[in-house]
């Protein structure tokens, strides 16, 4: 062989390295934005026309990679943050932290999966199972009562879960016969005194029509990751438990769900709440509805919020869905509010 030829050959044969080493590895840019508007009104409070973001799912961005070690053996990586959509701004509020949705590193395989950073909330996860509405934070009213009471109504008990869990461990095994469980540790930082830790679990069953969930978690952290998590004399740690289950019949889905949420502090104080709902396919989109009723009890008094949301999704593709939908919220002694919205979410 000329030496040209050999030069023109050895730099096939480099050029081909890269080839192999992506072949190997990937990475993706992917979100979702969700934009409705329409009249707003929870209980007791005034009409509000508006044009609102991730009401129907949270708007976010996401990068996440995967690397084949060999084997079965995968390192996995994921950076998300929320995003506000109707006014440009990051996060799901102000002061929210940039990646507050996912940030974790971690390796999957035969073994089940782990991952470290800050992880999804598994309690989170059982609850936007088994309702119809999902993780819809603006129109759930298993989502608007469970995870976000206080925020809707701050007469109720505040949850202090949050979605995600920083200076977090999770384990999620494999499946067996349907079974699966995610077991979930939000580590203490610093000094005792300032901080506290998190555990929780999930167990969740897929068979066939019928799923089912039970999960469990004690906080001892809020949003901030600080204890106390809330402004309470002798706070220890909140303790939530549910069971949750669905069943789909091809015509009509139903899910079912029962939470109670307990708060250990000088004076100990209890939400209990259920929630029903139905999903039914209906031309090329869903016809939605679901109930949720919860009830903070303190020790002498306790207030109560209902609320009814019934939409339809239309799905335009499988990635672009238009929705319409009523939302009737009540509450102990105040005037009811109802909600008429408009809505499309685009999934990339």
């Amino acid at each position: 062989m000329t030496h040209p030829l050999k030069a023109v050959a050895l730099a096939a044969a480099f050029s081909c390295l890269p080839v192999a080493a992506l072949a190997q590895s990937s990475a993706s840019v992917y979100g979702l934005i969700d934009m409705s508007a329409g009249q707003f009104q929870d209980a007791g409070a005034e009409k509000i026309y508006k044009a609102q973001s991730g009401n129907m799912a949270t708007s976010f961005l996401g990068f996440k990679g995967t690397e084949e070690l060999g084997g079965t053996i995968k390192a996995n990586f994921a950076i998300e943050t929320f995003l506000r959509a109707d006014t440009g701004e990051a996060g799901r509020f102000g002061g929210d932290v940039f990646w507050a949705r996912a940030a974790w590193v971690g390796l999957q395989g035969e073994f089940g999966a782990t991952k470290l950073g800050r992880t999804t909330n598994q309690f989170f996860v059982s609850t936007l199972i088994f309702n119809a509405f999902g993780d819809s934070f603006g129109y759930s009213p298993s989502i608007r009562q469970v995870l976000t009471p206080s925020v809707v109504h701050p007469q109720m008990l505040a949850f202090l879960g949050d979605t995600g869990w920083s200076n977090s461990i999770l384990y999620s095994s494999p499946s067996s016969g349907g079974f699966s469980f995610n077991l979930q540790g939000s580590l203490g930082e610093g000094a005792a005194s300032a901080r506290g830790r998190n555990v929780g679990v999930n167990v969740l069953y897929f068979g066939g029509p019928f799923a089912a969930t039970v999960a469990a978690q004690q906080v001892k952290q809020g949003i901030s990751g600080f204890t106390p998590a809330i402004q309470s004399a002798g706070f220890e740690s909140q303790d939530s438990v549910q069971v949750g289950a669905s069943y789909d019949l091809k015509v009509v889905k139903l899910f079912g769900q029962y939470s109670q949420v307990k708060t250990k502090a000088t004076v100990e104080t209890k939400s209990t709440i259920y929630g029903l709902g139905v999903s039914a396919p209906v031309g090329p989109g869903k016809v939605l509805a679901q109930y949720g009723n919860a009830k903070a009890e303190f020790p002498s008094s306790e207030v109560v919020n209902k609320t009814l949301t019934v939409g339809y999704d239309y799905y335009l593709s499988k990635s672009t869905d238009i929705y319409a939908l009523v939302m009737n919220d009540k509450f102990t002694d105040k005037a009811t509010g109802n909600t008429l919205a408009l809505g499309l979410k685009l999934k990339f």
